[in-house]
């Protein structure tokens, strides 16, 4: 069948606004934010498009994110990272979740870094964590592959609780230098713990030196990765700040991983990576991609419309 080239236009952009549709409503459910302590000034309801692409946040503690909009309209989930933290105490865990109303609890903050070892996990969760009537996720546990560390240590914590821990998910972290690195350690838990949903509540590129643009890559394929991997549960790209007040307040974390993967910009507007969770890969990426792989199309594109290539 041919076309006039009047047919093609409204067809081609019905076909990219359908794909930019379709990737936007992979995401409710699943995408959330990590909020830190000295995020005061920022709103997280701009991150909330009303439709539950992003629909959950945490900011490490179990009190209620600071911010300038309260949760912003998210369901917030409370986060035990500490055996004892001043700002969090354990003693007062069940009336903030009483109070709070969260449905969820994150547990311990990469114990396997802190000096926590799985035995002394494993009893402080069973005294403290297993009387909530919530879903509960094991401690966040970093990537490393070192014996005793990362996934080795939440298997010697389970076999610490010998059966007596009540969990709903595996939490696991991530920094690395590539996609493919990412995709093989979350099916890799996904492997050692089948029968439980895996959380991702940090992870981006290690400090790449191409920045945003880089960082931006490589959640586009991540992204798409999770959205599609029934396995997993909840996803939380590291980290929903600005680039200013990530440097000042964490310049170690800052130095880490860098500030290309920061959700917000320095004036409070969402950034790249901001806008790319919030709204999937969506129409930009969508031509992004096909500019790379079938730019004949788009050429001819532009060229109707006499817009320069």
């Amino acid at each position: 069948m041919k076309l006039s080239a009047t047919a093609i236009i409204p067809l081609t952009l019905a076909s990219v606004s359908l794909a930019a549709s379709t990737s936007r409503l992979q995401g409710p459910g699943k995408r959330g934010l990590v909020w830190p302590y000295y995020n005061n000034a920022l709103d997280p309801g701009r991150l909330n498009d009303g439709q539950g692409t992003v629909n959950l946040i945490y900011d490490y503690e179990t009190y209620a994110p600071m911010s300038s909009n309260g949760n912003g309209g998210l369901a917030f989930i409370g986060m035990q990272r500490c055996l004892d933290c001043d700002s969090s105490p354990i003693w007062q865990l069940p009336a903030r979740q009483q109070d709070l109303g969260f449905a969820t609890i994150f547990t311990l903050n990469e114990p396997d870094l802190n000096g926590i070892n799985p035995w002394q996990a494993a009893d402080w969760y069973k005294q403290h964590i297993n009387p909530l009537n919530i879903k509960k996720a094991l401690p966040a546990v970093t990537s490393s592959s070192n014996p005793g560390q990362g996934l080795d240590w939440v298997q010697q914590m389970l076999n610490a609780c010998n059966g007596g821990c009540y969990y709903d998910y595996i939490n696991i972290h991530w920094y690395g230098q590539s996609f493919a690195e990412f995709e093989a350690h979350v099916n890799d838990a996904h492997n050692r713990f089948p029968n439980t949903q895996i959380v991702i509540t940090e992870f981006a590129l290690q400090n790449p030196a191409g920045g945003q643009g880089d960082q931006l890559n490589f959640f586009r394929q991540a992204f798409a990765f999770l959205d599609s991997a029934p396995f997993v549960s909840m996803y939380f790209p590291f980290l929903a700040s600005s680039p200013s007040l990530f440097w000042a307040n964490d310049p170690n974390g800052a130095g880490y991983v860098g500030t290309g993967s920061t959700l917000y910009n320095d004036d409070g507007s969402i950034s790249a990576v901001g806008q790319l969770l919030r709204n999937g890969p969506g129409l930009v990426a969508t031509l992004d991609s096909d500019i790379n792989t079938n730019p004949t199309w788009i050429q001819a594109l532009f060229r109707v419309f006499g817009w320069a290539w």
